[in-house]
């Protein structure tokens, strides 16, 4: 199982929320390229970024630092935010990002999921499912609507998508645990590769999900407050 580590940027900063709220920010680093040559020195092979901005706005924002990130030498990065036409999907795919993170138009935008994958191919695509007491939740988590994970999913897997990413809004940047039930019944019931993230702060959390059979898991806040020491747990992993 792969850990992935998390860069949030919002204006320009890397910084965490709590539960998704816009209001509840915390500031780690006014310098994202710094945060990834860190987590790159410290084992990560991969960077799971988000452009909060652009996930709010429905447009890339912070594409610039996004770009300086892709730059660095030997490391890939899967991002999401903002990513609402092939414009966007090309412009990303053109400063180097390995593979996009669609949330918010997946569900919107269906036709887009089906012109990446033509573009690009299925590895080059995460679907990102974020869940509120199990109901969908788009625009940077600010809108809940009537639909479940798992019909979004199978809806997902008809279009041909291979990968989804499941984060559980209560728990992101709690530091309790995942929600290890429904990423059970996720990982049981999907005919894709689920990334999990949500309330990931310890090596035993990381070494229950391996077990339950994600394909990998994205922290954030625990590697920001030292809670959980991504270089061993790297190593632990392996």
């Amino acid at each position: 199982m792969d850990l992935i580590p998390a860069i949030d940027i919002r204006g320009g900063n890397c910084v965490r929320l709590f539960k998704g709220d816009y209001s509840k920010e915390t500031i780690f680093s006014e310098n994202p390229l710094d945060v990834a040559i860190q987590w790159k020195e410290e084992g990560a092979n991969r960077i799971h970024i988000v452009d909060l901005d652009g996930a709010k706005d429905g447009k890339l924002v912070n594409n610039n630092i996004i770009e300086q990130i892709a730059n660095i030498a030997n490391i890939k990065i899967q991002v999401g935010g903002g990513i609402r036409n092939l414009s966007a999907v090309k412009e990303y795919f053109e400063l180097g990002v390995d593979r996009l993170i669609l949330g918010t138009a997946a569900v919107d935008k269906p036709d887009l999921v089906k012109s990446i994958l033509d573009y690009k191919g299925p590895d080059s695509l995460i679907v990102s499912i974020d869940a509120k007491n199990g109901q969908v939740a788009l625009d940077g988590w600010t809108r809940i609507i009537d639909m479940k994970v798992n019909d979004l999913i199978h809806d997902m897997m008809e279009l041909g998508v291979i990968r989804c990413l499941y984060t559980d809004i209560n728990r992101d940047g709690t530091l309790t645990e995942p929600n290890y039930d429904s990423i059970s019944d996720l990982v049981n019931f999907a005919e894709v590769n689920i990334i999990a993230a949500g309330g990931i702060s310890t090596i035993e959390a990381l070494l229950k999900l391996k077990d339950i059979g994600v394909e990998s898991a994205v922290v954030g806040k625990a590697i920001y407050t030292d809670d959980l020491n991504l270089k061993k747990a790297i190593q632990c992993l392996k």
